[in-house]
């Protein structure tokens, strides 16, 4: 993934959700006495990858910094189901206020996390490496690519400034896969420049020009295997080659032994599933 400071993504991506969530101010919250105290622990009621460890604790620091978290799980470490993830304690108000906001960053990247390693230990062992997309939800496509990275995948481009991927419409526009990566190289600088192909013939054309990678878009098994042999043949040993289409967890093993560098998997990030996570509290009030 391109350079860039995380912590200045995490506290704008925070700030966002709770303007989103809390506006003008916590109307319920409200009812708690200002001087109660509370002390929350979060579960998950299943197995998960847990991640989002910083933007969980960004969102307390914002409404108090006087919360103090005790966590259990660092991001990339795997918890079973029931366990205690972290445990918290401050103002109630503040607690409650953030409740909602914090599990939505925990839940909802460690759910792309845990969907990423099930995916990376599906194709253990062949070599082959899983990438996200640009199918992410609008405005945490950041903190998701950090999920994939967290675990265990690889990022491809972030988006439309940091590499260059042709494809069927560039191609026609330029009116060719040579025309169109000679234009890329052009522009690309020190970029990636990748172009997506349909069958084999254009992966030969591909081949021919001076490309970083190609992608391979809905191949079956037998045509990756053939365009990894194709790729030897024509000593493009530099080339990157990535599958993508139709990838499930049931067919990745046999897509990775074709020889591919790369599978690509929209589903990380666009087909997400939440982890079921739980905070409980129990509040006192000061001596």
């Amino acid at each position: 993934m391109s350079n860039f400071n995380l912590t200045t993504e995490i506290q704008r991506s925070v700030d966002r959700a709770l303007a989103e969530d809390v506006g003008s101010g916590d109307l319920t919250a409200a009812l708690v006495p200002a001087t109660t105290r509370a002390t929350a622990t979060v579960i998950t009621r299943e197995n998960a990858i847990v991640c989002g460890r910083a933007w969980f604790d960004e969102v307390f620091r914002r409404l108090d910094p006087s919360i103090h978290i005790e966590w259990h799980y660092i991001d990339g470490e795997r918890a079973l189901a029931n366990a205690l993830l972290c445990r918290l304690q401050g103002p109630a108000r503040a607690l409650l206020t953030g409740e909602r906001t914090a599990l939505n960053f925990l839940q909802t990247l460690s759910g792309t996390a845990t969907t990423t390693r099930r995916y990376v230990d599906a194709i253990a062992g062949t070599g082959c490496k899983v990438l996200d997309t640009r199918k992410t939800i609008p405005g945490l496509r950041r903190a998701q690519k950090y999920a994939v990275i967290t675990g265990g995948g690889t990022n491809h481009r972030v988006g439309l400034f940091d590499a260059i991927l042709v494809k069927e419409n560039h191609i026609i526009a330029a009116g060719s896969i040579a025309a169109a990566v000679a234009h890329a190289r052009d522009t690309a600088g020190e970029c990636m420049v990748e172009v997506e192909v349909e069958n084999l013939d254009e992966l030969e054309q591909a081949l021919q020009t001076n490309i970083d990678r190609v992608l391979l878009d809905n191949f079956t098994n037998d045509q990756l295997v053939d365009a990894v042999k194709l790729k030897i043949a024509r000593k493009g040993y530099h080339v990157q080659l990535e599958a993508s289409g139709n990838v499930t967890l049931d067919t990745i093993r046999d897509i990775a032994r074709t020889g591919v560098d790369f599978i690509s998997i929209g589903g990380l990030t666009k087909h997400l599933q939440a982890i079921d996570l739980s905070m409980r509290f129990e509040f006192s009030e000061p001596a």
